[in-house]
């Protein structure tokens, strides 16, 4: 099975690509494709740049997704909603295919510092992701980041990781990989 993964932020030191990367640590014996979204940077979208056609990075990121069999992604949330990087690269793809997630799997999560752990965005995503393509099979958010996960170790609260892990064994059994 391939599955593409990434975190819908460009920062270096990303808490949605940590997130991300700790649940990849369950899918070990699968082809993972961790991508960048700092690897699909572009203009920012517009009717007027449409016209003079779309930038080789929208294709590409399309491309990840058509050549994956899952998609496991970890929304960042700016300001109640999607950072601009990743809605330039979503608008980007949508104008060229509606349906950007291709009808795969996904495992969406959030996280933020704060209580609500990207709530907003998980909110969003999960009403408006289905209508361009994404079979969400399970969802997660992890509130209060820096007190709920260690870089070396995970997800440190025992009711959050068993939640987490629970939502994995889910969605391995929702897309025939237990």
């Amino acid at each position: 099975m391939k599955i593409l993964a990434f975190a819908g932020s460009t920062s270096s030191t990303s808490i949605n690509r940590e997130l991300v990367k700790f649940v990849l640590k369950d899918f070990q014996n699968e082809e993972i494709n961790l991508i960048d979204l700092n690897d699909f940077d572009m203009p920012v979208f517009s009717v007027d740049r449409e016209k003079k056609g779309f930038p080789d990075e929208a294709h590409h990121f399309l491309k990840v997704i058509e050549e994956c069999d899952v998609i496991i992604c970890s929304l960042a949330e700016h300001n109640r909603s999607y950072s601009a990087a990743f809605k330039n690269v979503f608008d980007w793809a949508s104008r060229i295919n509606v349906k950007v997630f291709q009808n795969k799997p996904m495992l969406l999560m959030s996280t933020s510092p704060g209580g609500y752990g990207g709530g907003n965005i998980m909110n969003t995503a999960k009403t408006f992701f289905p209508q361009f393509g994404a079979d969400i099979k399970e969802t997660f958010s992890l509130p209060k980041f820096y007190e709920n996960f260690d870089l070396e170790s995970g997800v440190i609260n025992p009711e959050m990781l068993k939640d987490l892990k629970t939502k994995i064994e889910s969605f391995k059994n929702q897309i025939g990989n237990s």
